[in-house]
């Protein structure tokens, strides 16, 4: 990255985390969010997770998780219970309490997007996060990588829904799957698609 929002504000990399989610937008499977704290010799080539190919993610996830980070996950349950938005709070609200316990509470934390989770720690929130600033990207990379792997497994376990390469979003394998299978316990009742599904079933 040519630009960096850390060093442009004059924060110590080594007390700032960046925070990024993955998965708002799925039919099934968990929200998960990470955080990193960079050293200051971080020079690693990160970006937007959603920029990258998933060979250079893979290779770029098993050089930032020898770094300082924490990874935290809102389960199906939760997202239908609390909603998306605020299951995605209590995701990286988790990853940043595990960091925090770690190696100590932030001097700045920054969080990808244009709200904040309800937390102890002086935070920024950054719309376009994971283009500015290489703790948001980086920490990007960590959630996706880390999601995705879990999507992997659970398709293992519930085959015929796609979700190694969907990811749990509603492509047209997802869909006929619900079609021709129904709805797995990994999937978020509360999205519409679903509901929807649940509603012709029991007509």
């Amino acid at each position: 990255m040519q630009f960096s929002l850390e060093s442009a504000r004059g924060w110590p990399t080594a007390r700032v985390f960046g925070v990024d989610e993955a998965g708002r937008g799925p039919w099934a499977g968990p929200v998960t969010a990470a955080t990193i704290c960079l050293p200051a010799d971080f020079d690693l080539p990160v970006n937007d997770s959603k920029k990258l190919t998933e060979k250079k993610r893979e290779v770029l996830f098993e050089q930032l998780i020898a770094m300082p980070h924490g990874i935290g996950a809102a389960s199906v349950a939760e997202i239908d219970r609390l909603n998306i938005l605020q299951a995605t709070f209590l995701a990286m609200r988790r990853a940043v309490d595990a960091l925090a316990a770690d190696i100590g509470m932030p001097a700045h934390v920054l969080v990808d997007g244009n709200r904040l989770p309800d937390w102890p720690y002086q935070a920024e929130a950054i719309i376009g996060g994971d283009a500015a600033a290489p703790s948001i990207a980086a920490a990007s990379i960590l959630a996706k990588v880390t999601r995705d792997r879990e999507m992997a497994a659970l398709d293992a376990q519930y085959p015929g829904y796609g979700w190694a390469s969907n990811k749990g979003y509603g492509a047209k394998a997802h869909r006929d799957g619900l079609e021709k299978l129904g709805v797995t316990p990994h999937h978020r009742r509360s999205y519409a698609p679903i509901q929807k599904i649940l509603r012709s079933e029991t007509a």
